[in-house]
Order: structure tokens, then C-alpha cells, then sequence
């Protein structure tokens, strides 16, 4: 079955991926693609409508991001957010200008006046609260347009032509701080762009089944298995398909949490697949040594896995394919065409240039976290690994700053153990949606035994959110924090000092490296 599409031009806005997660959330699957992508390749996507995004440049620069205009030709309804709104006035004959600091210029939470007439805001209230964060200002509407929103600043907050099916809003209805955001969204999906409704979990399932017994055939199909919520999610999916064709290969690098890999191998043990796993921690910490660059870890690690998935497939014999759990937000941090690399993530950016399998398969590619959770219990898998912490391939390597040793890798597996066991014991392990410790290559001095002490200081973070795109740091209560930091201090060597970090994503991003 193929989906209904529509497609999120991405104009280098920090909110891209939330529009995304939001036209999922309303039942229309969607895709992100940059503005450089040439109109042949989006009309051969056959979309049924556009969004453009937000971004940080001015539509009258010399520099700025400029999509194909005959983009407006092709009869297909298009939302306008923010500079994408401004890039649509600009091409279609409006004139945008510097908003004058008095005027216009608007950032924050905004009381908005809406024409409850205009589709997009059809059953809406004609009053709300919008998120603003724009410096320019359209001071001459297209032809054909008329205002269909204004602030008491901004005569222009929204505008409409609803014949083509063209509409435009100086702010971001895909944050949670504008009210009847996300139902603006759905009304141009389905007011406008006429969508049925045709994305859920449960024909995704049925879909990528199908799909992968088709392209593997009679092939054998080798998983790499972290015990992760992705990589589980994608070895059930798999072993829904091809059965016994599939081997999950788990890789203990050494890199693991506390127990993790019994633990992991415990729970696969019982389901009907053929499960290997390999002891290489010597052989990682090897590669590793020296290293401090947070990408070269990446790269590293990312290659050693291939390298060992490789010698494992040969000792089968005639592997034709290697599963990853790769997900949408792997794909997107690790940067496409013009698109900034915010780090490489081992499974994507961090894949060496020669893999000696006929083909990767990614089931889960364009799936985010919450999408694959909903794929899981599709599927059957018990919630316990559904809901499990997210771990990162390159695992307590890139929570380790600065160079790995395996005395390091001990220490903050004992370090992290506490944090989690007293944050469930808390009764919070379900209300964080990720938390974990990382040991800074900070050293300072403390005093223990009334003896001079001079150790490491660990960082704790955790973080709420509902796709894992954007984050809120949590705020865990002090108590809780100092028991945590109590149990630490005194229980695992070579720690003095205990930091909680409170920066959201973005501007940071939830793992520190």
C-alpha cells in the first residue's frame, strides 16, 4: 500500500523535525527533505501537499535558502511556516522587509487574532496564544492573498489563498507554546490537502513485513542486536518476517551498562531466533585507546561493529544482509546534502565506505523513537523492552569525555547503576523519559576521611520529551538528587563531586557527545 505523502521542505529551521513528528501525529505519513532537493525528485514523490519550515535567514538576502519557484505550479496545496511563510509572499510577489523594532518584530508567546473563515482555522477559538520568533515582516501581501491573522504588532500573522491552496503563518503552530497548534496542522492536511488518514503503526507492520520477505527471498539476514529499544524493536520485526533466515549478532564492546549484556542475552535466549553473542571488549577498547574526539569515537566504533558483524557472517556463511535499528533521528542528526552534521551516529554517518554485505537493511529508518515504541507493541514485544532507557550504539563511550579506559568504563557503569536504581526507586523511571550519568574529564579537589581528594566529577542528565527531537531537562526533585549524589560519592571510587545538567535540547542535544 502506498501512503499518502506530504513533504516538509526544510529551510534549516531548529523546530523541522517537530513539524514532522506533528503531521505523523495527525495519521499522514511525511517525510523531510531539504530545499535544495530538485522539483523533479518531489513531484516524483507525489505529494499531496507542502510544508515549508522556519530558518534563520532573510528571503531578501543574497544568500539566502531559495527553493525551485515553479514549486507553486504544480497545483499542491502548501503551508508557509515562519521564514518559509515569508519565502512564499517573497516568490509570489509580496515584499518582505527588516521589521522596525517598534513593529512587527515579535518573539514569544503572542495574544492572536484569527478569520475563523479560513480553513486553517476552521472550529478553532478566533482568539489564542501563538509562539512568534521572526525579525522580518511582510509588508505587502501576493496578489490573490488575503490576511487571515494579526496580532496588535503584526498585521500579517497569517495569511491565505485559498484558491491554490496557499497558506502562510509568522509563527510555529508545532510547538506546544501555540494554542490549537497542532489541530491548524490537521486542518490543512485534511481541510486542505484533502488527506484520508492512511499512516498507522499497524499497516506500517504489515507493510515492512511484506516488504522485507520480498527483498530478502530465500537470503540469510544477520541483525545487530544492541539490546536497545530500536535494534529489539527491528529483531522482532525481522523474525515476524524471515523466521529462522534471521541470526541476531549481539556485540558486547565493553561499553555497556551495568550487567546489560546478561541481561540482554537473558532476555533473547527465549524467543525463537538464532542469537550469537560476542565478547569483543578488549578488542574495542584497543581501537579506542588514546581516543578523545567524540566523532572519531563514532567512526571507530562504528567500523569495528561492521568488522565484527562481518567475520560473524562469514563463520555462518553466505549472509547476504545486515540489519540495523537504525531511526529517522539517527538519519537526520548525521546530516544529508546541505544539512549540518550535529554528530555521526555509528550506524549512519559512522559506517565505514566498504561493508562486505549485499545490502543494509534499515526497517525502522524512517520511524521516530515514539513511532518505534508504538511498532514494538504492534508486534507483541513486552513493554519492558518497549519502554527500556535508550542507550546509544557507541555506548558509555561517548559518555565517557575525553579517553576510554576500562577503568573508566567501571566506574561510571557503577556510577550510572545508582543513578537509575534510585530514580526508579523514586517511583521516576516512567516519568523521565531518558537519564544517565556521564564521567567528565573534569578533575577537582574534595575532601573525604579529612584527606585531600583530587577525582572526577560525573554530570547526571535527564530529560523529558515526546519524540527525542527536542528535549526539557527534568526537573528531579532535590532530595531524590541527593540521595543519588550521596550513594555516589560514597560508593564508587575515584568521584568527589556531582553535577546536575539543566540545558534543554536544543540548545544542547540529550547525549553530550
Amino acid at each position: 500500500m502506498k501512503h499518502q505523502m506530504v513533504i516538509v521542505l526544510d529551510f534549516g529551521g531548529q523546530y523541522n523535525q517537530l513539524i514532522a513528528r506533528r503531521v505523523r501525529e495527525c495519521g499522514v505519513y511525511c517525510e523531510v527533505k531539504p530545499y535544495t532537493t530538485p522539483l523533479e525528485e518531489l513531484k516524483g514523490m507525489d505529494p499531496i501537499g507542502f510544508i515549508f519550515t522556519g530558518g534563520p535567514g532573510s528571503v531578501y538576502a543574497e544568500d539566502a535558502p531559495l527553493c525551485d519557484p515553479e514549486i507553486f505550479n504544480l497545483g499542491v496545496p502548501v503551508l508557509g511556516i515562519c521564514y518559509g511563510c515569508q519565502f512564499m509572499a517573497h516568490t509570489l510577489g509580496g515584499r518582505v522587509t527588516a521589521a522596525q523594532a517598534d513593529t512587527a518584530r515579535e518573539y514569544g508567546k503572542t495574544k492572536t487574532f484569527f478569520d475563523t473563515n479560513c480553513k486553517l482555522f476552521r472550529g478553532l477559538p478566533a482568539e489564542g496564544i501563538t509562539w512568534m520568533s521572526h525579525g522580518d515582516y511582510m509588508a505587502k501581501v501576493p496578489e490573490g492573498f488575503s490576511l487571515a491573522a494579526h496580532t496588535d504588532a503584526c498585521p500579517t500573522a497569517a495569511i491565505c489563498d485559498e484558491i491554490r491552496g496557499f497558506y502562510g503563518v509568522q509563527y510555529h503552530p508545532e510547538v506546544n507554546h501555540t494554542e490549537n497548534g497542532v489541530q491548524m496542522i490537521r486542518n490543512f492536511l485534511y481541510e486542505v490537502c484533502g488527506a484520508a488518514g492512511d499512516w498507522t503503526m499497524g499497516d506500517y507492520c504489515r507493510t515492512a513485513i511484506r516488504e522485507i520477505r520480498e527483498k530478502v527471498g530465500s537470503g540469510k539476514v544477520l541483525l545487530a542486536l544492541s539490546g536497545g529499544v530500536d535494534s529489539s524493536v527491528a529483531a522482532a520485526l525481522l523474525a515476524e518476517a524471515v523466521g529462522k533466515q534471521l541470526t541476531c549478532v549481539f556485540v558486547d564492546h565493553g561499553l555497556m551498562r551495568k550487567n546489560e549484556g546478561d541481561e540482554v542475552e537473558a532476555a533473547f535466549s527465549r524467543w525463537n531466533i538464532n542469537f550469537i553473542r560476542v565478547n569483543a571488549e578488549t578488542r574495542f577498547l584497543l581501537k579506542l585507546a588514546g581516543v578523545s574526539e567524540p566523532e572519531h569515537k563514532r567512526k571507530i566504533i562504528g567500523e569495528e561493529f561492521i568488522r565484527v558483524f562481518e567475520e560473524v557472517g562469514k563463520e555462518i556463511g553466505s549472509v547476504d544482509y545486515l540489519v540495523q535499528g537504525t531511526i529517522y533521528p539517527d538519519v537526520i542528526e548525521s546530516g544529508a546534502g546541505d544539512a549540518a552534521v550535529i554528530k555521526s551516529h555509528h550506524n549512519v554517518g559512522g559506517l565505514p565506505d566498504y561493508v562486505d554485505f549485499k545490502e543494509i537493511i534499515e526497517p525502522l529508518r524512517m520511524l521516530f523513537k515514539d513511532e518505534v515504541r508504538q511498532l514494538g507493541r504492534e508486534l507483541g514485544l513486552p513493554e519492558y523492552l518497549v519502554r527500556r532507557q535508550p542507550f546509544p550504539g557507541p555506548g558509555l563511550a561517548i559518555r565517557i569525555i575525553g579517553d576510554i579506559t576500562k577503568e573508566k568504563a567501571d566506574t561510571l557503569r557503577d556510577a550510572d547503576a545508582i543513578f537509575r536504581e534510585e530514580i526508579a526507586n523514586a517511583g521516576l523511571d516512567t516519568e523521565i523519559s531518558q537519564y544517565f550519568a556521564v564521567l567528565t574529564n573534569t578533575r577537582s579537589v574534595g575532601v573525604m576521611g579529612d584527606g585531600r581528594t583530587y577525582d572526577y566529577t560525573l554530570a547526571l542528565r535527564g530529560v523529558t520529551t515526546s519524540d527525542f527531537m527536542t528535549a526539557d531537562w527534568a526537573r528531579i526533585p532535590y532530595d531524590v538528587l541527593d540521595r543519588i549524589s550521596v550513594r555516589i560519592v560514597n560508593e564508587v571510587a575515584g568521584i568527589n563531586r556531582i553535577v546536575y545538567d539543566i540545558t534543554s535540547k536544543p540548545p544542547g542535544t540529550i547525549e553530550w557527545e
